[in-house]
This record gives C-alpha cells, sequence and structure tokens, in this order.
C-alpha cells in the first residue's frame, strides 16, 4: 500500500522541539497550489517576465510558510 508523506521540522518554538503537523499540511497545499500556479505562471511569464516569476514562486513563499506555521504542532 502507498504510505503517507510526513513532513518534519525539528528545533522548533514548541515543547517537542519538532512539528509534524503543519510541515504535513503545508507541504500538501504547496502542492496543490502549485499544480495550478506554476502554468498559469510560465503562460503569463512569456508575457511579464517578473509577474510570471511572481506567480510561480507564491506557494513557496506564500502559501507553504502561511499554513506551515499556523499549525503549533
Amino acid at each position: 500500500m502507498g504510505r503517507i508523506p510526513l513532513c518534519f521540522q525539528c528545533h522548533t518554538s514548541n515543547r517537542c522541539h519538532c512539528k509534524v503537523v503543519g510541515p504535513t499540511v503545508g507541504f500538501v497545499a504547496f502542492v496543490v497550489t502549485a499544480v495550478v500556479e506554476w502554468p498559469v505562471g510560465a503562460v503569463v511569464y512569456l508575457f511579464r517576465h517578473s509577474k510570471g516569476r511572481r506567480i510561480m514562486a507564491q506557494p513557496a513563499h506564500v502559501v507553504y510558510p502561511k499554513v506551515a506555521n499556523a499549525f503549533p504542532i
């Protein structure tokens, strides 16, 4: 059977010094938004380079950190 990917972030400010839920949910949110935004960003990049780069970078620079930090564990 398939395995569920888990993401760990250790040495954080919580008591157990490791986060599992936040990085894992953040990764899932990253993948979902990347599937949509990377093709859109590639098309926009053909006409406006800087705007296309910002669109393609949004899953990594905006979505993942906000979602991962929303969960304390």
